[in-house]
């Protein structure tokens, strides 16, 4: 019997070797093929569930001393985690008391606040749960764990950037103006009376937000601000992190406005369309749309099944035709820029352009070699393309953003109809007086908005970019 069991277990190993697996003995059990670390068993099923997300680093470090009383408690993974988990499986604890706090998520890194400071001379402990899960769904092997111990000194609260920089220029006139501390902030104390924006002794009215995330701060005008014109912001002493430290002293700094800056255009409720014409919208293929479709004052869409409309359709109903409207005001506006207009024509592939206004009396292309559209750090810098006539762009060539360039800020006025090639990736807003065509699996993180004619997919993606 026991060379026959022997016999057997050697056949089930020639036959899983020969398929490539491995046979894994585990003490006092039979072996059981295809389990490695990355293998969960539950109940008998076998479930490749790939490398567990790990802790690599944290601050402060495990077993540190002289920590101050009021530093944030940061982890940083080894993969991109679930915020959502991690709202409760980070956690701080002094002995056997917790420490109430606030957890935000960036990139990589996980930040637990306190709500205020901690205890001075005394130990703490942090934890991060195997209720903690990366965007696969994959847990911690095991709870992590950590300790240091306090002092009684603080960290004050510091600027640590700003958005324009110091002494910046050409600044766009879209511009949001952003300071990023160097730890979570109170957001009650981050306001307009403590981040203030003024050109020469004249106050700027705007809004300000806080991302705990990012720990950044954002001023945004309530209306343009004013060609080559020099504007001072700051950020007081009223501004208090969260256990109720002041900035030492009131963080200032300037920039000037450029004098060729655009303005977006003002889509109005054609915004709200990735697809949008004037005859036809036809598909062909597994087309994906993210954002509204629609058509007007023709009412035929085709193509959806098998496309995949991520948003909703509008055929020649009201909402269709108010966004016709506001796309032909907003085409008109796009035509009639001319402040500090580029002259440009022909092949723009190959070329990298800074923000402003292109103009062409007759055709622009993108071949033999891709367009590189640079914000120069700006991400609310505009580009505006008028042409005469056609826009094209031949098989597999991009339009590549670089320096903080954000398609929702890109816009392509179109005096005839636009063509994009095979596999090409675009970039913007695209406004064409007659038809748009993406040929097979052509890219658009855009628009694509035909004010007269059709619009002919073809296995495409169109997302509507973010605001």
């Amino acid at each position: 019997m026991r060379n026959l069991k022997t016999g057997v277990l050697f056949l089930l190993f020639s036959l899983m070797t020969a398929c490539g697996q491995q046979l894994v003995e585990f003490p006092g059990d039979a072996a059981v093929p295809g389990n490695d670390a990355g293998t969960n068993v539950d109940a008998g099923t076998n479930v490749d569930a790939g490398t567990p997300p790990t802790v690599v680093s944290t601050s402060p470090s495990n077993a540190e001393t002289s920590v101050a009383v009021n530093a944030p408690v940061t982890a940083t993974f080894s993969t991109e985690m679930d915020p959502a988990t991690l709202a409760t499986a980070f956690t701080l604890k002094q002995g056997m008391t917790p420490v109430a706090g606030t957890v935000a998520y960036l990139g990589t890194t996980a930040t637990l606040t306190p709500a205020g400071n901690l205890a001075p001379n005394s130990v703490f402990t942090a934890t991060i749960s195997i209720a903690s899960k990366d965007l696969e769904g994959r847990a911690l092997a095991m709870d992590y764990t950590w300790s240091f111990t306090t002092d009684a000194h603080i960290i004050s609260p510091t600027v640590i950037a700003t958005n324009p920089v110091n002494a910046a220029t050409n600044v766009s006139i879209n511009k949001r103006i952003m300071a990023t501390f160097n730890k979570g902030m109170n957001p009650a104390t981050i306001n307009t009376s403590t981040f203030t924006v003024r050109q020469g002794a004249t106050a700027v009215p705007g809004a300000v937000t806080w991302s705990a995330a990012t720990n950044t701060a954002t001023f945004t005008p309530a209306s343009p601000l004013e060609l080559s014109q020099p504007y001072t912001a700051t950020i007081s002493t009223g501004a208090q992190d969260a256990s109720g430290s002041p900035l030492a002293t009131n963080h200032e700094w300037s920039f000037t406005t450029g004098a060729c800056s655009q303005l977006p255009l003002a889509l109005k409720s054609a915004g709200d369309f990735a697809v949008l014409a004037g005859s036809t919208v036809t598909s062909t293929g597994q087309t994906s749309i993210t954002g509204d479709l629609g058509v007007s004052p023709g009412t035929a869409v085709t193509g959806f099944p098998p496309g995949n409309l991520i948003g909703a359709k509008h055929a020649g109903d009201p909402t269709a035709a108010q966004g016709i409207a506001d796309l032909t005001t907003a085409y008109n506006e796009a035509a009639g820029r001319t402040l500090c207009a580029v002259t440009v024509a022909g092949n723009l592939g190959g070329q990298t352009l800074a923000p402003g206004l292109y103009k062409s009396t007759s055709s622009l292309a993108i071949s033999a070699g891709d367009l590189t559209l640079d914000a120069k750090g700006d991400g609310d810098a505009v580009f505006i393309f008028q042409m005469a006539s056609t826009l094209t762009t031949t098989a597999g060539r991009q339009v590549i953003l670089t320096g903080g360039a954000r398609s929702t800020n890109i816009f392509w006025q179109v005096g005839t109809s636009a063509t994009f090639g095979t596999t090409s990736s675009f970039q913007g807003t695209v406004l064409a007086d007659q038809a748009i065509t993406l040929n097979t699996g052509a890219a658009l993180n855009g628009r694509a908005l035909a004010r007269i004619g059709a619009v002919a997919l073809d296995d495409n993606k169109i997302v509507k970019p973010a605001p």
